[in-house]
């Protein structure tokens, strides 16, 4: 009888739900094409990438043009099974010759937004293209450049067909991310979002853990939030639960099924929901609550000047560096207020809690201890 199998990956494929490709995704695939166009003259027709997994997804082209010192190309957006608001979107890259030594630069085309605010893992005045994006991007041109003898020396374009008008449902205008979309993905892979469906490959990934004698997981917010808890703990895959948002399925369900030990670990704004009380981190229902924010910064010495910025700052990311500037220990206030609302939901059980809070790039901003 095979050993049975737990983590992420079981997790998704116990959905039952297909996934899909971020923007990030079909943006380093429009921007190979076009690049190998503009080197050879021929668009590759399906184009295939590789994402930071090791996936290998192949793409068929939607828009094919070749003009020159520059190739567009683009790609039709497949978010699976996940109702995302790009789904069927069109992405397209332009792909421009630049002289040697300039690298490999960015714009924002029509329907790509741009930073307008800080707070937000891009500077002001750039595209709304996140890094993991860009790095794939700069990946695929270094490898097709080197295939063929070129410099990678290029200025990538990215745009999206109506995206200004799909950004407007999006919290893009509240962060001051303006004219469209951001080119998001840090894997490359859309994870559908399905409440039944994904709380339900909660309660498995609980229970697999369990039977496999495991007395320590970690809910995690995504892959970011894995790797860490595996660089601090070496938990094995079978021991993390893709909690995504459904941190309350998480509490609710060890609550009655208990381990001796549960961290839970994500990003510093999706955390800090939770030690406002809030359960469900989506960004559709709960919301980075500065007030409170302000008032954690204020228990942490933070002055009255200090706690108006935070309760003014763009984002949560923005208070954080706001605190760390000023000594203030906003990340690790949030992650004793979170452990301590986990303990309020688990109700006694005699589960060990600890709360550990990352920045986007997997940094820990914030510890919590083991109560």
């Amino acid at each position: 009888m095979s050993e049975a199998k737990g983590g992420r990956s079981a997790q998704l494929k116990h959905t039952g739900l297909r996934p899909g490709w971020t923007t990030g995704a079909c943006a380093t695939a429009a921007t190979a094409a076009a690049y190998t166009a503009l080197l050879t003259g021929d668009f590759p027709d399906p184009v295939s990438i590789t994402l930071p997994k090791g996936q290998t997804p192949a793409f068929a082209l939607a828009v094919e043009e070749l003009d020159g010192e520059r190739a567009t190309v683009g790609v039709v957006k497949d978010a699976g099974d996940d109702p995302d608001v790009t789904h069927g979107a069109l992405v397209r890259a332009t792909v421009r010759r630049l002289p040697p030594g300039s690298g490999v630069v960015f714009r924002a085309g029509p329907g790509v937004g741009t930073v307008t605010r800080p707070g937000l893992p891009l500077d002001v005045g750039e595209p709304a293209i996140n890094p993991m994006p860009r790095q794939m991007m700069r990946d695929h041109i270094a490898r097709i450049a080197a295939d063929h003898g070129a410099t990678g020396d290029v200025e990538v374009t990215v745009s999206v067909d109506h995206g200004e008008e799909i950004a407007r449902s999006t919290w893009n205008p509240r962060l001051g991310i303006l004219g469209g979309l951001s080119i998001l993905g840090t894997t490359g892979v859309v994870v559908p979002y399905s409440c039944s469906a994904w709380i339900d490959s909660i309660r498995r990934g609980v229970d697999v853990a369990r039977a496999a004698g495991h007395t320590h997981v970690a809910g995690c917010t995504g892959s970011t939030s894995e790797k860490t808890v595996v660089a601090e703990y070496g938990l094995p895959e079978i021991a993390l639960l893709d909690m995504g948002d459904f941190a309350g399925a998480v509490l609710k369900y060890v609550r009655r099924h208990p381990v001796d030990r549960l961290t839970v670990c994500g990003g510093f704004a999706k955390l800090s929901k939770l030690a406002a009380g809030h359960l469900d981190l989506h960004s559709a229902r709960s919301q980075v609550d500065k007030g409170f924010l302000a008032e954690l910064a204020r228990q942490g010495g933070a002055d009255t000047a200090l706690a108006a910025a935070v309760a003014d700052a763009n984002t949560g990311l923005a208070a954080l560096q706001l605190c760390a500037a000023a000594g203030v220990p906003l990340g690790d206030l949030v992650a004793v207020a979170a452990r301590d609302q986990a303990l309020s939901v688990l109700r006694g059980a005699p589960v060990a809690v600890d709360v550990i809070c990352i920045d986007r790039a997997g940094a820990v901003v914030g510890r919590s201890g083991v109560h």
